[in-house]
């Protein structure tokens, strides 16, 4: 790892500790590099600001590792992963969605993941492409359940198990490919 990696991971850490007892609107950037040890240059050489250390987080914990070799077969288990995260992280999803930057959050996950489903039916669709438009579509329409599903289970405390979550999206996805083949094999 290099070393930039590692004081970017160290900050990450100190703020995900403050989380677990500050808000985040309360949280400053020298709380954080106290935290660390670090001294505010080494932080904005790194951050533009805790918003974007808070993105940072995000795509780095949960949406790296999901997309990581992602394919149309292993797509559940990545997203029980990343789930995984989430809960054993819970303090802190849960205090990130009770920012008044959660709208801003929200809509980073959810560009992330329309981006990652768009790649997926790009690879589905290698041999018959998906019209664009009709791509898109079908992205943004399985990212906002998917999103909205996972936004909703930190915004209700993480309840139910990662693995719940997984089955019941797994669930639905199997139906629409059985009705997709169902549509398309009619005509």
């Amino acid at each position: 790892m290099s070393e930039s990696s590692v004081t970017k991971k160290t900050i990450a850490d100190g703020f995900k500790s403050l989380m677990e007892i500050k808000s985040f609107e309360k949280i400053t950037i020298s709380d954080i590099t106290d935290t660390c040890g670090l001294n505010r240059q080494t932080f904005y050489y790194h951050f533009q600001d805790k918003y974007d250390l808070l993105n940072w987080i995000f795509y780095n914990e949960a949406i790296t590792p999901f997309k990581k070799e992602l394919t149309f077969d292993n797509w559940g288990s990545r997203l029980l992963e990343m789930l995984r995260t989430i809960k054993n992280n819970s303090r802190f999803y849960i205090n990130a969605l009770r920012t008044s930057y959660s709208t801003e959050f929200k809509d980073y996950m959810h560009k992330a993941s329309t981006k990652v489903l768009s790649d997926i039916i790009d690879n589905i669709a290698a041999e018959k492409p998906v019209r664009e438009d009709d791509k898109r579509f079908i992205a943004e329409f399985f990212s906002y359940g998917i999103t909205g599903s996972v936004i909703s289970w930190v915004e209700n405390g993480m309840k139910d198990a990662p693995e719940t979550i997984v089955s019941h999206i797994e669930n639905l996805v199997e139906d629409c490919k059985k009705l997709a083949v169902k549509r398309y094999s009619a005509q």
